[in-house]
């Protein structure tokens, strides 16, 4: 059905007068004509007579002005839901309590007139295919892993740089410690299951083990944060990298100790990435906040793969 006979219909219904409702739309009363004429042919029945006093919907019309009222509405509400600036903005991150999630609550609290929908998605292929789609309109990923160049329409920038420390349990070798250098590490046991195959941590930690010599497990299944903070307190032999913005909250009988990491300090580097042609204004104001609100990358003392991209 055609919208544009429809809001003619409406005008007419509202104005009692073709002339009036020509004068309404800015166009001719022959174009009002040929619209309504369409709209009836479409429907199958008169919607207007003519009257001394102008055009009287018909029995019909007044069926359909509700209606034809109501697809109007319907159709600015789903214009508005994609128009830059009315729909809120999607932004991936990896999970609800990492630093990224960080970036973006702080953002809220700066900007709490932008809506914001975030999503989880798991890898870097996947969130690239979302953004390329209008999906996603931004994700927080490490970019670009070895021999996987981001797409010519997908831009980036390095927005933080987190530290990672070691989590032990009150029983492991180091828990005393007031810090740890990487090569204090060599021959520890780091745990660390849901690191999967071909994805930018993986790529990460594999250059972080062969840089220095780290022993760092996958195996096992990954039941979550929670499973992993109770195999760490009660396992003297395992220990964990967590990011130092990461929040988590453990029994106090557990005895957890977070220990920084230094000599160098490894740090997981963090990029925007975005579509180009991507209008939408609340986008443009996340990267600007980001750019004020957040460090310089590659600080004196720290570690991240050279295959990283700078900012």
């Amino acid at each position: 059905m055609d919208l544009e006979a429809v809001r003619t219909f409406v005008a007419v219904a509202e104005a009692g007068q073709f002339q009036k409702a020509a004068t309404d739309l800015s166009i001719t009363q022959q174009a009002v004509s040929r619209r309504i004429a369409t709209l009836e042919r479409t429907l199958g029945v008169r919607l207007f007579t003519r009257a001394p006093r102008g055009a009287e919907l018909t029995i019909d019309g007044q069926a359909f002005l509700p209606h034809a009222r109501e697809l109007l509405r319907v159709a600015e509400r789903a214009g508005a839901s994609v128009r830059p600036g009315r729909r809120p903005l999607r932004v991936d991150v990896l999970a609800s309590r990492s630093a990224q999630s960080g970036l973006l609550r702080a953002f809220h609290r700066a900007h709490p007139e932008i809506d914001l929908d975030v999503m989880m998605l798991f890898d870097i292929e996947t969130a690239v295919t979302a953004i390329r789609s209008g999906a996603i309109d931004a994700s927080f990923r490490a970019v670009a892993a070895p021999g996987r160049p981001l797409p010519e329409d997908i831009a980036s920038v390095r927005v933080l740089d987190e530290p990672l420390q070691l989590l032990t349990g009150p029983a492991h070798a180091l828990a005393g410690a007031r810090s740890v250098t990487l090569a204090q590490l060599v021959g520890h046991r780091i745990w660390m299951p849901g690191i999967a195959p071909g994805t930018e941590w993986a790529a990460y930690y594999d250059d972080l083990v062969a840089e220095f010599g780290l022993t760092i497990e996958a195996t096992g299944p990954n039941f979550g944060t929670d499973a992993l903070l109770d195999t760490i307190a009660d396992t003297p032999a395992l220990a964990t990298f967590i990011g130092e913005p990461t929040r988590l909250i453990w029994p106090a009988d557990h005895g957890l100790r977070r220990i920084p990491v230094t000599d160098p300090t490894p740090v997981y580097p963090h990029s925007l990435l975005w579509h180009r042609d991507n209008p939408n204004p609340a986008l443009a104001t996340l990267r600007t906040h980001l750019a004020a609100t957040t460090a310089a990358h590659d600080a004196a003392g720290t570690w991240a793969p050279g295959w990283v991209i700078p900012r």
